[in-house]
């Protein structure tokens, strides 16, 4: 279809200039891109609009984000995918890969000869101080041998066509790099909600590239084990590229670990897992180089593992990539990376590479002086997201600042040439526009050499006119395909000759970190779900106060107000001073104990405590859990943005997100298994539940009231716990509080019971392995006392009224001391299973020196 009549190319060419990837020099359809124009054309404006939006729905249901850091929208920002892919041709490719793979052997060597014999500085190809000056160059990682036969085992880099009508080198990651995952996701996506735009195009696919990955991981193991264990170490969730260490550990099926999960031991390092220490033999990390060994790099890290490097001069560990290896992101070396190649390959550089101009050397720097206005200036470390300054941009005194700033320490500079990067189209609102592209691909180390992944992930500048293409700044991504004339298939298979031994064979085997989000999930989940349910409860009696003014009705909500403040213990709320106060407006304390997330105890802070919980253990995820986690964070903020709060509506928000909580709890039971830690959940959720029993029981049935009185709070106790059927249905009579006891504190039948809850947690804790001498743990001794106290008492000495005070002294003494013994059970848990304190300190501060 000619430009002139496709409605998809309207404005395309407005304020056009510069060099498009689909069109020709004479303003025509490169034939490269025909076929895929085609195919877009074919589905037309209105569906690509339809699926472009099953696209973003698609992603956030499977939790795809991008942390953007300081972002007023959340921290958890949506992935973006335009709909429209990027092409190349599979002989332009050819080139593009034997490049890569020639640029990572180079960069491996380099890398080898920085922290080894350092013969390139010695020999005058590479200023000392374009190394020395970095904070890349970690001299505590000179000389460590390595039994890789490649020391640099992963590399990617970012690719941008130049004005000569190749791919340009832009940059070089090798420190973690990112974006394999996102890649991967990418293609899935595209795949399932467009694969018509795939027709008659044969996309080379990626699986075999992910193979070799998870051969390199194997193969990385210092002892040739069969069955090594490999981890994929992750500074936590607010990472900015979180999602995708999770997702690849669910996809290669690695356990996924934080820094406090480690330990050094006897030149060794070792998982804390429930059991004991389970040695280690692969990190892929995804932390950086500094943060890794807080005893000697940063002493302030707690991403890391102290005494790490040591573990690695000894050869015990293997770590992709190895720490150190962010020196080879310093673009003061491109000046020269050519000359690096021809000493150690005899041959040029096959990818060119932007013009630059190191200014340590007398020549550059006065060149870079004199075109200061028409070059790009950045420091050779950006290791803390230095500024880059756009010369055009400049006024002439930023010039001169700018000049003064050079001169100071002329080799901290390196000048690059202002290059104009190729666009290719992006669909927004309903038609194509021209965006600045930049193309991240990747290689892995492989015996005979290194192997490049076919594609990878394309990063899109945020608006037409953007210079800067980066996802921080809120770009977008594109898949990215390589085209072959060969038949391909579109439906990618995974599948791993080799694998690797889990350490997850076993409830003894998890994490001390994994162990204890699952159990702390458990315990949020648990008192969300009775916090829901209670304030709904409340305020369901308020609303039927207004249809019934009998004092009994009005004298028992004043009882229900102050169980809402000690139940969630949201002080001073409905007690004490404060009480008069929030008895004139309790509609705007109930609002402030749900959406407060400032208030200690609030629903808005125990779903805020939830949600981090839980983020933390993602790639145990199921996509469903997801989806429900996803619909309860929106409901929440839908309520948060609601000008006025009535009882009607908030009713509403409670019937909604207690129904998506039991869902969310009943997928947990089905996508982790017990042997993976769902026990520890149990246990979280079973100690919680029964915590919040015994509170709302102290809050209502302590103090005696008439008759009348009683049934009222007894009725609302019921109601709260989900029982009043149950109850109905069982006893048949009169609420009484001996039956309500019975039931809800004694009945050993009763899921829901305060009995059955401790009969589980008794069950599940015995399960836990048991790391003591003697016979019994200091939790289960704690468990079995609190089994042996419910078991003692009689309703009939639980009912018994104290004449003086009025009150049930018996039972109020019984539930503080249950209450007191769960305490110190979870305490013994925490104490036992999730110490992580195995802080280890520098005899002299580095800090400064690093930063």
């Amino acid at each position: 279809m000619p430009i002139s009549t496709n409605t998809l190319f309207k404005d395309y060419f407005k304020d056009f200039k510069g060099y498009d990837e689909v069109f020709s020099s004479d303003l025509g359809i490169d034939k490269n891109w025909d076929k895929l124009l085609d195919n877009l054309s074919n589905i037309g404006a209105e569906k690509l609009k339809e699926k472009e939006g099953e696209i973003d729905w698609l992603l956030a249901e499977n939790g795809v984000t991008y942390n953007v850091y300081n972002d007023p929208k959340g921290l958890n920002r949506p992935w973006k995918l335009n709909i429209v892919p990027f092409i190349i041709q599979k002989k332009e490719w050819e080139t593009i890969e034997k490049g890569i793979q020639q640029r990572s052997e180079v960069l491996n060597l380099l890398l080898k000869d920085i922290y080894g014999k350092r013969e390139l500085i010695k020999k005058g190809i590479i200023p000392f101080e374009v190394i020395f000056s970095h904070r890349g160059f970690l001299r505590d990682c000179d000389q460590i041998q390595y039994k890789t036969a490649k020391q640099l085992l992963i590399h990617s880099a970012d690719l941008a066509r130049g004005p000569d009508g190749r791919m340009w080198v832009v940059n070089d990651r090798a420190q973690a790099p990112s974006g394999m995952g996102y890649a991967l996701e990418n293609r899935l996506s595209i795949n399932k909600v467009i694969p018509e735009v795939f027709g008659d195009i044969n996309v080379e696919q990626t699986s075999s590239f992910f193979k070799d990955f998870n051969q390199l991981l194997l193969k990385a193991a210092p002892t040739n084990k069969e069955n090594p264990t490999v981890v994929i170490l992750t500074p936590g969730p607010h990472n900015e590229t979180y999602f995708e260490h999770s997702y690849l550990s669910s996809f290669l099926g690695y356990p996924l670990v934080k820094g406090s999960d480690l330990v050094v031991r006897d030149g060794k390092l070792w998982m804390k897992s429930l059991k004991g220490l389970k040695q280690i033999d692969v990190i892929y990390r995804r932390v950086d180089d500094v943060f890794m060994d807080p005893l000697e790099l940063r002493e302030d890290s707690y991403l890391g593992v102290a005494g790490l490097l040591e573990v690695v001069r000894l050869q015990n560990i293997a770590i992709v990539n190895p720490v150190g290896s962010g020196i080879l992101e310093n673009p003061g070396l491109i000046p020269f990376l050519n000359s690096v190649c021809k000493y150690f390959l005899n041959e040029d550089l096959i990818l060119p590479q932007i013009a630059s101009w190191w200014c340590g050397q007398e020549k550059e720097l006065k060149y870079v002086l004199n075109h200061l206005a028409s070059l790009v200036v950045k420091r050779i470390d950006r290791t803390h997201r230095e500024h880059i300054y756009f010369g055009e941009f400049l006024s002439k005194k930023e010039l001169q600042d700018l000049k003064k700033e050079i001169l100071k320490a002329p080799y901290q500079f390196v000048a690059q040439e202002n290059i104009n990067f190729s666009t290719a189209p992006n669909f927004v609102d309903g038609h194509l526009e021209p965006r600045k592209i930049v193309c991240r691909t990747f290689s892995v180390a492989k015996d005979d050499g290194y192997s490049v992944m076919p594609g990878g992930l394309v990063r899109v500048a945020a608006e037409r006119e953007e210079l800067l293409v980066s996802n921080q700044k809120g770009g977008t991504s594109k898949d990215f395909w390589v085209v072959s004339d060969k038949k391909q298939h579109n439906i990618q298979r995974y599948s791993w000759h080799k694998t690797t031994g889990s350490l997850s064979t076993g409830i003894n085997d998890v994490s001390s970190n994994t162990a204890e989000n699952l159990f702390w999930s458990g315990r949020y989940l648990g008192r969300t779900i009775v916090t829901a349910r209670y304030l709904r409860m409340v305020l369901n009696q308020m609303a039927n106060v207004q249809f019934n003014d009998r004092k009994s009705e009005s004298e028992s909500l004043r009882i229900l107000f102050q169980s809402i403040t000690n139940i969630t213990s949201t002080f001073p709320g409905f007690t004490g001073k404060n009480e008069e106060a929030a008895l004139l407006n309790p509609l705007k304390e109930i609002v402030s104990v749900i959406l407060d997330e400032n208030k200690v105890g609030s629903f808005a802070q125990t779903i805020s405590s939830f949600t981090y919980s839980y983020y933390s253990l993602r790639n145990l995820w199921s996509r469903d859990m997801w989806r429900v986690f996803d619909s309860i964070q929106k409901l929440l903020k839908n309520l948060k943005d609601e000008e006025i709060h009535t009882i009607p509506v908030l009713v509403k928000f409670f019937d909604r997100i207690i129904t998506r909580l039991i869902a969310f709890m009943s997928l947990t039971e089905e996508s982790i298994l017990v042997k993976q830690g769902l026990l520890l959940y149990f246990i979280g959720l079973q100690m919680e539940e029964a915590t919040m029993t015994i509170a709302k029981f102290r809050s209502l049935v302590i103090v005696q009231h008439n008759q009348e009185l009683e049934y009222e709070v007894l009725e609302s106790l019921l109601s709260s716990h989900e029982s009043l059927n149950i109850y109905r249905h069982s006893y048949r009579s009169y609420l009484s509080l001996e039956n309500v006891i019975s039931l809800i504190l004694l009945d050993k039948e009763y899921a829901k019971s305060l009995a059955y809850q401790i009969k589980r947690l008794k069950k599940d804790i015995d399960q836990l392995p048991n790391n003591s001498n003697n016979e019994f743990s200091e939790c289960q001794k704690n468990i079995a006392k609190a089994f042996e106290k419910i078991q003692s008492l009689s309703v009939e000495e639980l009912i018994r009224v104290n004449s003086e005070s009025n009150m049930r002294l018996l039972l109020d003494a019984f539930l503080e001391e249950l209450s007191d013994v769960l305490h110190e059970t979870s305490l013994s848990i925490s104490n036992t299973y999730f110490n992580h304190m195995y802080q280890q300190n520098q005899l002299i501060n580095k800090t400064n020196e690093a930063s």
